[in-house]
């Protein structure tokens, strides 16, 4: 079947999730990177801050990990908006999607404070068709009731849709749910990979 619709994830696809830059410029170097890095950034705490948790709570549990650091947390958690910058390319791809007859969704783990002090970055939001939000639902991915909502809110007929994420195991439940997936490396591979698959879906 044709594909229809293109849904895009955010980070590290239409954005670039540059946490270790934004620590780099708070100062933070050698251990104190690592440590701050594994209380906050690479802790699965991070998904329940994209799941919509209140930022005192997700704040307080980072804390908990590693007290010892709780001044660098405080100060990288203060202002997050260095953590995603925009990535040129991605209003002109889907504008070119868009002008091509493609329904252009998103569907993204991502918080309210992200969306907020990272707003610069999030150009392209006024340009898609709509999507899904983490933090707005309760849900991440690869929980497979975020892709059903999805699917359910913008009727999606799956054998119609590619689904384009830069993480492995994001992609398999959308396979699972019957979409087609794209595991995005960079902008060259991804958008090669996608003209590939529509075309042999024609």
């Amino acid at each position: 079947m044709a594909i229809k619709t293109v849904i895009f994830d955010i980070g590290n696809v239409l954005t670039d999730f540059s946490w270790q830059r934004h620590f780099t410029q708070l100062g933070f170097e050698g251990e104190i990177f690592e440590r701050v890095a594994d209380a906050t950034t690479r802790s699965p705490i991070w998904g329940e801050f994209d799941r919509g948790l209140p930022d005192e709570e997700i704040l307080a549990a980072f804390i908990e990990r590693d007290p010892g650091v709780e001044k660098e947390i405080r100060k990288m958690f203060e202002n997050i908006s260095g953590t995603i910058r925009k990535c040129d390319y991605a209003i002109p791809w889907i504008m070119e999607l868009k002008k091509r007859g493609f329904r252009v969704l998103i569907l993204s783990n991502l918080s309210s404070k992200t969306v907020h002090e990272c707003y610069g970055a999030l150009g392209f939001m006024n340009y898609v068709d709509g999507g899904i939000l983490s933090y707005m639902e309760g849900v991440i991915k690869p929980e497979r009731e975020i892709y059903d909502r999805l699917i359910e809110r913008y009727f999606i007929n799956p054998a119609e849709a590619v689904f384009i994420d830069d993480t492995k195991k994001n992609i398999d439940m959308a396979i699972e749910l019957g979409l087609r997936g794209i595991v995005f490396k960079d902008y060259e591979q991804g958008r090669k990979e996608l003209e590939e698959m529509i075309l042999s879906c024609q």
